[in-house]
């Protein structure tokens, strides 16, 4: 036993430690009280009735102060326990109601009755083996009940003059080490438990921290994000606005060679805030499928068309093998994930090449991309659908990419809930699986017509309404290139005089405008003022998830800002349709 087995803890633990030695006291009450009454009721006689019933109501009130005192520390916050103090108090009840159990045997121990010394000797050694239960979260408390009552309660088997007596008070002598040996055990698991239990309360509260602070640092990135995209994209789409007004005009054969090569740093430029773009959207859950009918082939020849001069430029094969299934899916998508997926194998494949085939399999088919990569070792293929995370890009070259590829393509796959598998052998190569639900009926062609003409938009009344004087520029010099009449606005003040003025056939207006106005509200503040349903156009550069949500609901066209002149020309074209 160590010379310090006495010694208290520190801090919460002892106020733990004192909090569940009070909480035990509370069971022993009742027992005590049926116990003392049956004591006076056997033991009791002509000669110790008076003595043996003050033990009894002493007792009786040891306990119920014990009791109280114990449920008054109960109800008390643990903050404001003094735990050292409370031990001695604890320490002078509890050796008080030791010295009143023990001298138990002055009033009853009787030489010429022994079934009443043997009930006597029995009750004391089994209040004190049942006490070490109630009293062993605090050790000292312990010691000094089973101390008291052993030596009041030991010292009368001395004073009696009969054979075997004094050697059960050798006995019990004996029994107290034993007793406290016990209790140092109990004490120490008791003590243990509480230790574990807190440390398990700090692991948890520190897990809870790192979650808030992993969820604070991904909101700050997402809106990060979606700042600097919105940002960014301003420019860049009146940039794009600038160059096709310009491609419009007669130029040089150098300008035009200068003015292609400005066009394809602003397509690049453009191609990566999409990317941010279409995981924001996931992120917001925002993509809505629309599932129809579509000949895959089509799409796979696109993807080959605007694919193969890459693999080309790294001397790698690219081959499409031909199909001509019919899917239910939604081709856009679909097809989002496919880019993703061919871009992904050109560019970690430095030799041999990339294939890209179908397989019939049942009610499904089996769109599969081959490479000849260095492949995926085992441990990465999890980490590989993270945002941000590229195998073998440690210096983030931006060639190739953000590392958000896959990780749209998990997140679109699981929204039109197809089934994407991988499978890859370390510098072998990898094969990526897109399973596709074969279509039951046959694809309607009209829905492929396209209505776009040369001089469909020509006279056309635009009205623009943004607060971005660089993008407002950009849209008219284009618009009017296309033979348009066009009218810009900064603000939906500005948009009402002037579609007071020159009623528009159709409003493109940017999503987000001062003074907490969007384009939602301009667009409705027009049509009050028109009377009618005008058509509209809304384009954001935002990629937050609630902006994103927002613009959503308001239930007109969205464009995302870079938006190419093509996509531009034909949303309008498709709203004037609708509207027909």
């Amino acid at each position: 036993m160590s010379p310090n087995f006495l010694r208290l803890a520190k801090g919460r633990v002892l106020t733990e430690q004192v909090r569940m030695l009070c909480g035990n006291v509370g069971s022993s009450v009742i027992p005590t009280l049926l116990l003392v009454g049956l004591l006076f009721g056997v033991l009791s006689t002509e000669a110790n009735r008076l003595g043996l019933g003050v033990w009894s109501v002493a007792t009786v009130l040891s306990k119920l102060a014990n009791w109280m005192h114990a449920r008054h520390q109960l109800t008390r916050n643990a903050e404001a326990l003094d735990a050292p103090r409370l031990v001695w108090e604890l320490v002078a009840l509890n050796a008080l109601d030791g010295a009143i159990w023990g001298s138990l045997a002055w009033f009853a121990l009787d030489s010429h009755n022994l079934a009443a010394s043997v009930l006597t000797i029995a009750v004391l050694t089994g209040v004190a083996s049942n006490s070490m239960s109630l009293l062993a979260p605090v050790l000292p408390v312990y010691v000094a009940f089973v101390f008291t009552e052993m030596v009041i309660g030991v010292s009368k088997l001395f004073l009696i003059d009969a054979p075997g007596y004094q050697a059960l008070g050798y006995a019990g002598f004996l029994y107290f080490p034993i007793m406290v040996g016990q209790c140092v055990n109990n004490a120490r698991v008791a003590k243990d438990s509480i230790v574990l239990r807190f440390e398990n309360i700090d692991l948890i509260e520190i897990a809870e921290r790192a979650r808030k602070e992993a969820e604070q640092a991904n909101m700050a990135k997402s809106t990060f994000l979606a700042a600097a995209s919105h940002d960014l994209r301003q420019p860049i789409h009146a940039q794009g606005l600038f160059l096709e007004a310009l491609a419009q005009t007669e130029l040089t054969s150098h300008q035009c060679a200068v003015l292609a090569s400005a066009r394809s740093a602003s397509v690049a430029s453009g191609e990566m805030l999409n990317t941010l773009l279409d995981f924001s959207r996931i992120e917001a859950g925002v993509v809505q499928p629309f599932l129809q009918p579509f000949e895959l082939q089509a799409l796979l020849h696109t993807i080959e068309n605007d694919l193969a001069s890459s693999a080309d430029a790294k001397g790698l094969v690219y081959r499409s093998r031909e199909t001509n299934a019919v899917v239910h899916s939604d081709g856009t998508l679909v097809e989002l994930i496919l880019r993703n997926l061919v871009s992904n194998a050109i560019r970690y494949t430095e030799k041999g090449g990339v294939l890209v085939g179908c397989r019939l399999r049942g009610d499904h088919v089996s769109v599969e991309i081959w490479d000849t990569g260095p492949g995926i070792a085992p441990k990465y293929r999890r980490a590989i659908f993270q945002e941000f995370h590229q195998l073998g890009n440690p210096e983030r070259d931006r060639r190739k990419g953000l590392g958000l590829g896959l990780a749209i393509v998990e997140g679109l796959t699981r929204a039109l809930g197809h089934r994407l598998s991988m499978h890859s052998v370390v510098g072998r190569g990898s094969v990526f699986k897109l399973d596709l639900p074969l279509s039951q009926s046959a694809v309607n062609q009209d829905q492929w017509a396209a209505w776009s003409k040369e001089d469909c938009l020509k006279g056309l009344r635009v009205l623009v309404i943004d607060d971005d004087e660089a993008v407002r520029s950009g849209m008219v010099f284009l618009l009017q290139s296309w033979g348009c009449h066009c009218d810009a606005a900064g603000s939906i003040s500005e948009a009402l005089a002037l579609a007071s003025a020159n009623p528009p056939d159709i409003v493109i207006s940017d999503y987000r405008l001062r003074e907490q106005s969007t384009g939602s509200d301009a667009i409705a503040a027009v049509r009050r003022l028109l009377g009618n349903e005008v058509s509209a156009l809304l384009i954001t550069g935002d990629t937050a998830p609630e902006r994103l949500r927002e613009a959503l609901a308001s239930g007109m066209p969205l464009l995302h800002k870079p938006v190419t002149p093509d996509r531009l020309r034909l949303a309008i074209e498709t709203s004037l349709n609708t509207a027909l």
